[in-house]
């Protein structure tokens, strides 16, 4: 259970506990709104190039030195797809097309910022490779000579499944 919130965000009534679910769950007894904590989206979108991939390394925060595939989180009222689209121009510089969905996985690696990912295939329609946003370095790999310092176990199983279709 959420213990961060105290209070409710809408009227401001101390928050009480109740079991609904078979979970308990923070609710407010003023106006009978139960708060859940769910898992923010997250988006990434897979670029290959002749059994390459695009990766960017990141340049800011807890996992500063280590590569993952270009990705962000989804903004309230966001589509996933322009989400994606829009982290990939953000960190890379290029426009792409976000087509179908390559794998959706729940990231349990950092317990306190839970989300679920959503990986896309893309393809590049335009722009000039260059790192922007949080990214430090942005290049291709071969898919059998990936960095071993990846940012995210469940790139890694992008990777892993990318590597098994190639086989």
């Amino acid at each position: 259970m959420d213990d961060s919130w105290q209070y409710c965000p809408l009227c401001g009534h101390a928050l009480s506990v109740r079991k609904q679910e078979d979970r308990a769950r923070k609710y407010c007894p003023s106006c009978d709104r139960v708060h859940y904590r769910n898992p923010a989206v997250g988006v990434a979108t897979v670029v290959l190039k002749t059994n390459q991939i695009l990766l960017v390394e990141r340049g800011e925060g807890r996992y500063r030195g280590d590569w993952c595939i270009p990705c962000g989180y989804v903004e309230w009222g966001e589509d996933i797809r322009a989400a994606a689209e829009r982290e990939m121009l953000e960190e890379t510089g290029l426009t792409v097309q976000a087509e179908e969905i390559l794998a959706v996985h729940s990231n349990f690696h950092d317990p306190e910022h839970l989300t679920v990912g959503i990986w896309f295939l893309g393809t590049v329609c335009r722009g000039v490779l260059r790192p922007g946003g949080d990214a430090a370095q942005v290049r291709y790999f071969p898919l059998d000579a990936l960095p071993k310092n990846l940012a995210f176990p469940t790139d890694r199983k992008v990777l892993e499944l990318l590597l098994s279709k190639k086989k």
